[in-house]
């Protein structure tokens, strides 16, 4: 899975060591269930809104990803919800695959919005007894962040790249020719204006006299 943004700097968060739950009344008696909870507390007093958390497994199985949401302005107390059920993070609990690698949760991927967020709990399951620990480590969360329209706008002028284009011009006469010829074609144009005779013609006008058979008596 991907990794958060290098210009988003993660919460400073306290991580509580993993609680592992047991079997059994005695000491004597209990078994490892194969359940453990690591509880994430955020700093106190600041709710945040989740943009990702990520972490490396260490054979962990499975992941729950569990949300403690305060309301802004309500003096009602913040309640837990559950943000993502049960991802698996190993192709098979009993094979090595996917036991110590990297993982990431975006927020786009939990069931409820990540916003105004005090605490986080991980809830991890390991089912298989082939394993005698697992926990997650490195376990970070990241803010979300509204994009700044005036940054993005500057990001993505600055992908522009200037490219020297030079069209194809590969099957097209020369240009000075056909600029010679052009000035040629004017210049042809002015001298037959100038020598356009402006004498009018008449209509019925045969050598400078009338024909008495053109014109005709009203």
């Amino acid at each position: 899975m991907s990794g958060s943004s290098d210009d988003v700097v993660p919460v400073n968060c306290t991580i509580k060591p993993p609680v592992y739950l047991q079997i059994g009344d005695s000491k004597a008696e209990t078994v490892h269930s194969g359940v453990c909870v690591v509880d994430v507390s955020l700093p106190f007093g600041k709710p945040v809104n989740v943009e990702e958390i990520t972490f490396k497994n260490y054979y962990t199985a499975y992941v729950t990803v569990r949300l403690l949401r305060r309301s802004p302005g309500q003096e009602a107390p913040a309640k837990w919800s559950t943000a993502l059920r049960d991802l698996p993070l190993m192709d098979n609990p009993h094979t090595e695959g996917g036991s110590q690698n990297y993982y990431s949760i975006h927020r786009t991927q939990m069931q409820v919005e990540a916003d105004h967020v005090v605490s986080v709990r991980l809830i991890l399951r390991q089912p298989s007894s082939a394993w005698l620990t697992f926990s997650l480590e490195d376990v970070k969360i990241f803010p979300h962040m509204e994009p700044d329209p005036e940054k993005e706008v500057s990001d993505w002028l600055s992908d522009l790249t200037l490219v020297d284009h030079h069209p194809d011009l590969e099957g097209l006469p020369d240009p000075q020719t056909v600029s010679s010829s052009i000035q040629q074609m004017w210049a042809l144009t002015e001298v037959m204006q100038t020598n356009q005779t402006t004498a009018s013609i008449g209509r019925f006008d045969v050598d400078g006299c009338y024909d008495i058979n053109l014109l005709s008596l009203t």
